[in-house]
């Protein structure tokens, strides 16, 4: 009996100790995620200006940053380039979820000739990056009247969106779980294909629809390389990542490195926002899912 609770007290000190050191080692991952962001923070709100500073907290705070993104429109217009990049981040996840919903929903419950070959061929597609196009789609993009003016904004939403429909792998997964046998028995009582899709498996897949809503705005929103190539002068149709490079640039730089900074802030907040506002549905959805 002194045998075991000997051994017992061992194990118990032991699991102790390799507690302690994995808390350990999450809380430096964190300190190190955290730091960079919570840095950001502090220089959105540095009144000393320039680049380079000498001490890590700043030695006096002010808002003019902030104040300065949306009042000086003499070089950057800041307010322009966030309505820019919130027009085309908010078509772009409506067309992008319901291509990417429809693709997946088609793959998983339908069965046709080239279901295969068409998976197998995205498969293949994915393993190349989407930037290796871009100069192509520019020039289908300029034949086609897009690359000048208001028509940006446009064909922007287009290259986001268009190929969408090839990321339908984790949303298929999630369609595969939800059983045969709902879509079979609603169909059995004169529902059709589009009211299953619509009225019970969307109900019944919130998690999907709020990870692929999320992913739909989120590449839009911090994308630089496919605007930079379609934008490219045009002021007037400047995102928020173009503006936010051109604050970094040699002659802005000292002028104004500390509103890139509180940009930086700016436009993590919208994501943030639609990250906390949909996350209830998530849980409800996966509430939900364990229930059924």
């Amino acid at each position: 009996m002194s045998t075991n609770i000997v051994k017992r007290n061992k194990k118990s000190v032991s699991s102790r100790v390799g507690n302690f050191f994995v808390h350990v080692f999450l809380a430096m991952l964190a300190a190190v995620w955290v730091l960079p962001i919570f840095w950001i923070i502090l220089t959105s709100f540095r009144a000393e200006q320039g680049s380079y500073v000498s001490t890590f907290f700043p030695k006096g705070y002010t808002l003019a940053n902030y104040i300065k993104l949306f009042t000086d429109r003499n070089v950057l217009n800041f307010p322009r380039m966030f309505g820019n990049t919130l027009i085309i981040a908010v078509f772009t996840c409506i067309i992008s979820t319901f291509f990417v919903l429809s693709v997946s929903y088609s793959l998983s419950r339908m069965r046709f000739k080239l279901r295969k070959p068409y998976m197998n061929l995205a498969m293949i597609l994915g393993l190349f990056p989407g930037f290796m196009a871009m100069i192509a789609e520019y020039y289908i993009l300029k034949a086609l009247g897009l690359t000048e003016g208001s028509a940006v904004r446009l064909a922007l939403i287009i290259v986001y969106s268009a190929g969408t429909g090839l990321g339908f792998q984790i949303a298929k997964g999630y369609f595969d779980t939800i059983p045969r046998s709902v879509d079979e028995a609603a169909i059995m009582d004169g529902a059709t294909q589009w009211q299953v899709f619509t009225r019970i498996t969307m109900p019944l897949s919130k998690p999907i629809i709020i990870y692929t809503v999320m992913t739909s705005f989120i590449a839009p929103w911090v994308d630089f390389i496919f605007a930079k190539v379609i934008v490219r002068a045009n002021a007037d149709q400047f995102t928020v990542a173009i503006g936010l490079w051109n604050m970094l640039q040699k002659e802005y730089i000292n002028q104004w490195y500390t509103s890139f900074a509180a940009g930086a802030v700016i436009i993590s907040l919208p994501i943030a926002i639609l990250f906390v506002y949909m996350q209830k549905f998530y849980v409800e959805g996966m509430s939900g899912a364990v229930k059924g």
